[in-house]
């Protein structure tokens, strides 16, 4: 049988009551779960695990694929809204989409999100429909040296694209890989920079530095200017709480495109989706420079339509990766593959002869999972949105207790408590010296992958550096990070003579 019987098959195996029930609690508790700091779908489909087993295996899973695709889109909810994303998926959209929100555009950012969420899924899926026997070709060519040159890709985009000042990207660039540095080395285990201490040697979690970074440092800098700022209108939305033909027209090339970066990173572990979605900031950011009227610093709506797309993707090509392969290349996906082992079942290329119903019943689940997630987000933005009418102060107060608890609720541990502050209190001084968060972010997040993957080329090759430009793969990835590197700086050294040159006219 040709896929597209398959699928039909199972759609018609996904719409008995009780699995449409199932997708439908599914989707509504993944997104509960995602719009809390520091929570996200790994977590709830982690919690849901032991309930799940009172159910049989394919309804299981429906209602774990609803709470992995909800996760995704309730991340980007309080990111969007209060600066806070629910996982460091939602990161790269909370940059433009916070600002969006602070125009009184919420409504506006919340649609493109869920819209963007939905269009890179559904594409991710489709694509896994027809091609999931043939993406272990793609998983087969990284090696080390590949992954370690788009991890250096991935550290240069963000501190030289991204950043408007090469310095300041730089030296966030290197606090996030300082941070990256602490806990025990997994080659030699010798601590590093843990001052002896035992809660240091595990490392600092991604959850504690995103929720501090982003939201705790927003509110004491808030704070600390609440008397210096004079007092801030209540935020009123403009336009419609729909998108407008306008948006849509800037908005459809940014979808496509995130979608383009993000299907590709699902098959290959790279660390999730935080990869394609700087990238896909990134990039936006970059055509952005080429319209006459810049938007991105004042709330663009491609800043939140490329990130989402992306992320959205790569969950889907990660579905498939997982269903194929056998191979989990995010966290979710792990959690997910420790249940089907639970289940007596092993993902890979004999689970489609084995359980034939089961994966092709979980497939059309997906699709019919996005519909009831666009279905519940979309109309609700504007309600969502209107948690920025809340007074500033109890905001900002609210915030803060749901940093610590959830923070608190992920490791039970009052030391985490203090690192949250102190990491806080760097956010805050980054932001008063303008030193932007996305390179600290992307360095936390890809710093340990990079250490790995070059201690691993390097050992092969018994110390041979030039085992990191054997591949095409990796020097096609050095020759475009030296090209955007000049292109970039090209661009800015003309820039700075055209301001010189205004200046000299205007004196």
């Amino acid at each position: 049988m040709d896929p597209i019987s398959h699928l039909l098959d199972g759609f018609a195996g996904a719409f008995t009551p009780m699995n449409l029930l199932w997708v439908v609690v599914g989707a509504m508790l993944g997104t509960a779960v995602g719009v809390l700091p520091g929570l996200g779908s790994a977590m709830a489909v982690a919690l849901l695990l032991p309930v799940t087993f009172s159910l049989d295996p394919t309804g299981a899973f429906i209602m774990f694929a609803g709470v992995y695709y909800g996760g995704l889109f309730g991340d980007s909810t309080t990111g969007i809204l209060l600066n806070t994303p629910g996982n460091s998926s939602a990161i790269a959209t909370t940059i433009e989409g916070h600002k969006m929100a602070k125009a009184g555009r919420a409504p506006q950012a919340l649609a493109t999100s869920a819209i963007g969420a939905f269009i890179g899924g559904i594409i991710a899926t489709t694509l896994v429909v027809f091609f999931a026997p043939r993406l272990a070709d793609l998983a087969g060519l990284f090696g080390p040296a590949e992954y370690f040159a788009l991890a250096v890709f991935a550290f240069a985009a963000t501190a030289t694209v991204v950043a408007d000042s090469v310095i300041k990207g730089s030296i966030s660039l290197v606090i996030g890989l300082s941070l990256a540095l602490i806990g025990i080395d997994g080659s030699s285990g010798a601590s590093r920079f843990t001052m002896d201490l035992p809660p240091l040697f595990d490392g600092v979690s991604i959850v504690v530095i995103t929720v501090g970074l982003l939201a705790l440092g927003e509110v004491l800098f808030v704070a600390s200017r609440i008397h210096r700022d004079p007092p801030t209108a209540r935020v009123a939305f403009t336009g419609r709480p729909w998108l407008s033909r306008g948006d849509v027209k800037l908005a459809w090339p940014a979808w496509l495109r995130g979608a383009g970066f993000g299907v590709p990173f699902g098959v290959i572990p790279v660390g999730g989706s935080e990869v394609p979605t700087f990238l896909s900031y990134a990039t936006e950011k970059k055509l952005d420079k080429r319209r006459k009227k810049q938007m991105f610093g004042k709330g663009a709506i491609q800043g939140v339509a490329g990130p989402e797309a992306a992320g959205n993707a790569t969950a889907g090509s990660a579905m498939g990766a997982l269903l194929a392969l056998g191979l989990p290349t995010s966290a979710t996906a792990a959690i997910m593959l420790a249940a089907f082992q639970q289940y007596g079942m092993q993902p890979g290329p004999l689970l489609f002869e084995r359980n034939t119903e089961l994966v092709w019943t979980l497939l059309a689940s997906l699709f019919i999972g996005m519909i009831v997630l666009l279905i519940i987000n979309l109309p609700f933005a504007p309600m969502w949105a209107k948690l920025l009418l809340v007074p500033r102060h109890y905001l900002y107060a609210g915030i803060t207790v749901f940093c610590g608890l959830g923070i608190y609720a992920t490791s039970a541990s009052a030391f985490d408590l203090m690192l949250l502050l102190g990491i806080g209190l760097l956010g805050f001084m980054m932001r008063r010296y303008e030193l932007p968060l996305a390179p600290v972010l992307i360095a936390v997040i890809l710093g340990p992958l990079a250490e790995t993957e070059l201690r691993r080329a390097l050992a092969v090759s018994e110390g041979s550096v030039g085992i990191l430009f054997d591949s095409g793969i990796a020097v096609t990835l050095y020759t475009l990070l030296a090209a955007a590197i000049a292109l970039t700086t090209v661009n800015r050294i003309r820039k700075a003579r055209k301001g010189k040159a205004t200046r000299q006219l205007v004196a």
